[in-house]
């Protein structure tokens, strides 16, 4: 209390018995990949693509992370962070990462084939296109993948239409030789011939040997996604270039899933971000089902599913091409937050820049997906490309959708740092009062923005810090106890018109 020695007026300021509480940021990613320059591991915010040009250089043939950073502003994200990963010659700007060299290509019409071995030497492996058999559509044909002249996979009645005889859909999934790539011309089906995979293709940037280390670091030497400890505003994790590792034959299935299991472990240690997953590429919908259940047993509510691949222009090349959707996916969470607010489920958006998907999938093929936590993009006539799905890869109902997993995020964050001004405060019922009051009127604006359910803040939310949470015991051991109950809003994921037909008219009762 201030001295009053004389006689006056006096003004004194005193703070107010609430103090505000400000919702923190909710549409931070990060993004971890290979580029041509910038500094290695460390995280650089970015705000713009011309700022990620600046400082990390375009787009990189044989890598992701460039475009997935472009999918992300292009579809409304915001700031992000970028760690460039990746070793190789030193320069004024960061380092140049190593080549490595991928298998024989060729391209017939419209089709660039790419043999998935890339020691495999030129003229080894040809494909030959021919007729299809008796009372085949017009518009199919039929593939013969050769080695050493003798015939070793067949593909007939393949075309470019879409269903399980699209001709990438077909090949990408069962051969064990090649991977197709659609480069979207004209309609017309490839020469009839035989060409021989002979061209080698200049070496990619992709890393000669990349482990799981080189994704995840070491939070103590500030490396891989594991610098990103040190990054309280990240909300989303992305590791696109995981994928063009593998499709490049630098890492195996297993250390995807390692990484993929990492990415996970640092979501869940942090407890304020999601893993933003990949698919792997070329997977039909039952492969996606079976690598989903058998092999990538993810169970998290910190990690989100999506596929197929979306096709989208690779200014690295050129040309159309298919690129993993978690930048995209990305940006529409950005998007979805500052239009609606995160409490809405980040699905029915619009894909912007995707013009096609690497697999068209049917409602009873979704049926499938949607209840293991694979979260669909999907297309539909007249609407557009869509993401079609906004579930965790958790087993726990209570967490089973994306926007109440980052909901709880959001209102924890935004607790956790509007609260420090309550420490070393004396531990009585004026303060409780002061935590009650301050929370609540956070809590009441959330409600006010539909992201709390109840018709009255009553029934939405409760906020309990009194003498029952408080016991003598949690006071002396200088704890402070608040207890906070909210209902959030759930998604209408299924809506149910049920139709039933009565004979209408007025009935005439005869007196």
């Amino acid at each position: 209390m201030p001295s009053y020695l004389s006689p006056g007026v006096y003004v004194e300021e005193v703070p107010s018995g609430a103090r505000p509480l400000e919702g923190v940021g909710t549409a931070v990613a990060a993004f971890v990949g290979l580029a041509e320059a910038g500094p290695l591991n460390q995280p650089t915010l970015v705000s713009n693509w011309t700022q990620f040009t600046s400082t990390f250089g375009g787009f990189l043939d044989g890598t992701y992370l460039a475009q997935a950073v472009y999918g992300y502003f292009q579809n409304g994200g915001g700031n992000c962070y970028v760690v460039r990963i990746g070793e190789g010659e030193s320069n004024g700007n960061g380092q140049t990462p190593k080549a490595i060299s991928t298998g024989p290509t060729a391209e017939i019409g419209r089709l660039r084939i790419q043999a998935l071995d890339p020691s495999v030497p030129p003229g080894d492996i040809s494909v030959e296109v021919t007729d299809p058999g008796e009372g085949a559509p017009d518009d199919s044909f039929r593939l013969l993948i050769k080695r050493g002249g003798e015939v070793v996979e067949e593909y007939d009645r393949a075309s470019f239409s879409r269903g399980k005889q699209n001709v990438v859909t077909m090949v990408n999934g069962q051969s064990k030789l090649i991977q197709i790539e659609d480069l979207g011309a004209a309609l017309e089906r490839p020469p009839v011939g035989e060409t021989a995979l002979a061209t080698m293709p200049p070496p990619s940037a992709a890393p000669q040997q990349l482990t799981s280390d080189d994704y995840v670091g070491d939070v103590a030497e500030r490396t891989g996604f594991a610098s990103l400890e040190a990054v309280d505003e990240v909300t989303m994790l992305c590791v696109p270039d995981l994928m063009s590792a593998y499709q490049q034959g630098a890492i195996d299935l297993d250390t995807v899933q390692a990484v993929q299991t990492a990415m996970i472990a640092h979501c869940e240690l942090m407890g304020d971000r999601i893993a933003v997953l990949d698919s792997p590429p070329g997977l039909n919908a039952q492969q996606i089902k079976e690598w989903r259940v058998d092999k990538a047993r993810y169970d998290s509510m910190y990690a989100a599913l999506y596929w197929p691949w979306v096709k989208t222009m690779n200014p690295a090349t050129g040309r159309l091409s298919f690129l993993p959707p978690s930048g995209h996916v990305a940006g529409i969470w950005g998007r979805n937050d500052d239009s609606r607010g995160v409490h809405k489920a980040p699905a029915n958006e619009i894909v912007r820049g995707a013009v096609d998907l690497e697999v068209q999938i049917t409602r009873n093929e979704h049926d499938l997906l949607n209840p293991v936590g694979i979260n669909c993009i999907r297309a539909f006539p007249g609407r557009g490309i869509r993401v079609w799905g906004a579930r965790t890869l958790s087993s726990d109902p209570a967490w089973r959708y994306l926007n109440i997993r980052r909901l709880f995020n959001f209102l924890e964050e935004s607790i956790l740092s509007g609260t420090d001004w309550v420490v070393f405060e004396p531990n009585d019922q004026a303060l409780w009062a002061k935590i009650r009051r301050t929370i609540a009127a956070f809590l009441v604006m959330q409600w006010r923005a539909g992201a709390l359910f109840g018709s009255t803040p009553d029934e939405a939310f409760y906020v309990k810090c009194d003498g029952e949470t408080n016991s003598a015991e949690s006071i002396d051991a200088g704890q402070v106890v608040c207890e906070i109950g909210v209902a959030p809003v759930k998604p209408a994921e299924f809506v149910i018109f049920r139709l039933a037909q009565f004979s209408g008219g007025t009935s005439l009762v005869s007196e």
